[in-house]
């Protein structure tokens, strides 16, 4: 990478990755199911990538339990937590620019609106 920024957009940029971050801040623990379940626009193997990805990168644990159906939960481990703060940095300045937006452009009926995410929980 040639920057630092480069550095972390690598890590966790990309279409899901975030979403991925997001909703295991959270659940805390997810199991893969809740999490397909969550986000039904990505693919399985789209979200496998993503957390092996993520698991490989040291923001994600992946916790394999010998059960049978097998059972497998992910977790943010700290340095993925580390980055909450971050996120709600990106909600607020998103919060800003859409209420800047909506002052500037003409109105959008409510089905062209977008679906708001549920809000970080509180740390």
């Amino acid at each position: 990478y040639r920057c630092h920024f480069e550095l972390t957009l690598q890590l966790i940029g990309g279409k899901w990755k975030l979403l991925v971050i997001y909703f295991l801040s959270l659940q805390k623990v997810i199991r893969f199911g809740q999490l397909r379940r969550t986000l039904p626009e990505i693919s399985e193997r789209m979200l496998v990538r993503q957390l092996r990805e993520l698991e490989d990168d040291g923001l994600v644990s992946r916790t394999v339990y010998g059960t049978v159906p097998p059972r497998v939960d992910y977790a943010l481990t700290p340095l993925g937590e580390s980055l909450v703060p971050i996120m709600e940095s990106l909600k607020s300045w998103g919060n800003m620019y859409e209420l800047s937006r909506a002052q500037s452009a003409p109105r959008t009926s409510a089905s062209q609106a977008p679906q708001r995410l549920p809000e970080l929980a509180d740390q």
